[in-house]
């Protein structure tokens, strides 16, 4: 005797999958696509940073130990550290560690990975946020003054001079830029110390130098949408029944480039987290940028990869907010591009 089911009534899989994503809301499933792509942004970091490490040439152990090491030192360090075991096997145990929160030992201090960051990081993300901070109330009015000097037709040679200064600080490197800071204000005019971290004074020159070119790059975005808002109809209508300048400024033409500013404020955000990696060796500031460059000079893999890590997932937290921020504010356009 056979039995025979009805499947008529039973939805297809696929059927089921897009009825349930229509049952989601059009905010949540941004949100959802959103952290799914940091995951797997993520676990590409992983892999990828322990391959290329474990590719560059050279020992790191002998690197750590030097020339004059005995053999057999080398190799009990080795293989203290699982650096003689195959290298599928090491990245086995590497993310079982990952997956307890153990980020390994470094091999120069013989401190943990993870110690190391905790103490070192706060500075990094201290130094990134002061820059942001500063590129944003820079770039706010430097911005809507270019574009309302560009709008009036008056000022041309101020608006071209801006434009000039704006576009060299874009593109001087923030190294450059440091030096030059270091040579004026310190060795020429004494005012700050050319050096350090933790005094107000030491804060200043690491700062300007990190977030001057951030400031100028954000100006020349928020003045070429100021021009494009004030050239708008709502804008010729709020002139039209005689509001004050500084009301049309910041209730009519400010909210509409919010999106575009914040856009380009989380890129840059990012940009100052990985920038702050030079800084910190201009400046000798004990942040996670100097850990990391000792770690490159001394083949310190675990160390590299955690600092690499910890970078990455800073980076890929921002842009994950920034755009949380954006379907906030700006909804339709946000969930439309995501």
């Amino acid at each position: 005797m056979t039995t025979t089911t009805d499947t008529s009534t039973v939805a297809p899989v696929p059927g089921r999958l897009r009825q349930l994503k229509e049952r989601v809301p059009p905010r949540a499933d941004f949100a959802i696509r959103r952290i799914g792509r940091l995951v797997v942004s993520l676990i590409v970091v992983v892999l990828a940073a322990f391959f290329l490490v474990h590719m560059v040439p050279g020992d790191p152990v002998r690197a750590t130990l030097g020339p004059t090491a005995p053999a057999s030192l080398v190799e009990a360090t080795r293989a203290q550290l699982g650096l003689d075991l195959p290298v599928l096997q090491q990245l086995g145990n590497y993310l079982t560690g990952l997956l307890q929160g153990d980020l390994g030992t470094s091999i120069q201090s013989g401190l943990p990975v993870g110690a190391t960051i905790a103490s070192r990081f706060p500075t990094t993300l201290t130094l990134a946020a002061l820059g942001f901070v500063v590129a944003v109330l820079g770039a706010l009015p430097i911005g809507m003054g270019a574009a309302l000097i560009a709008r009036s037709g008056r000022g041309r040679t101020v608006n071209s001079g801006i434009s000039g200064f704006l576009g060299i600080l874009i593109a001087v490197p923030d190294f450059v830029l440091s030096v030059g800071l270091i040579s004026v204000f310190s060795m020429w005019l004494a005012l700050f110390p050319p050096a350090g971290w933790g005094d107000a004074g030491n804060v200043v020159l690491p700062v300007l130098g990190l977030s001057l070119g951030a400031m100028a790059y954000l100006a020349r975005i928020v003045q070429v949408e100021m021009i494009k808002v004030l050239d708008s109809t709502y804008i010729a209508t709020a002139k039209a029944k005689r509001l004050p300048q500084r009301v049309i400024l910041l209730r009519h033409a400010l909210p509409n480039i919010v999106t575009a500013t914040l856009t380009v404020g989380g890129l840059l955000l990012s940009g100052l987290v990985a920038g702050t990696v030079i800084i910190e060796t201009i400046f000798a500031i004990p942040g996670a940028g100097n850990s990391l460059i000792s770690a490159i000079s001394s083949k310190d893999y675990p160390m590299i990869q955690g600092m690499v890590l910890v970078y990455a997932f800073t980076v890929l937290a921002v842009n994950l907010v920034v755009d949380l921020i954006l379907l906030t504010v700006d909804p339709r356009t946000t969930i439309a591009e995501g």
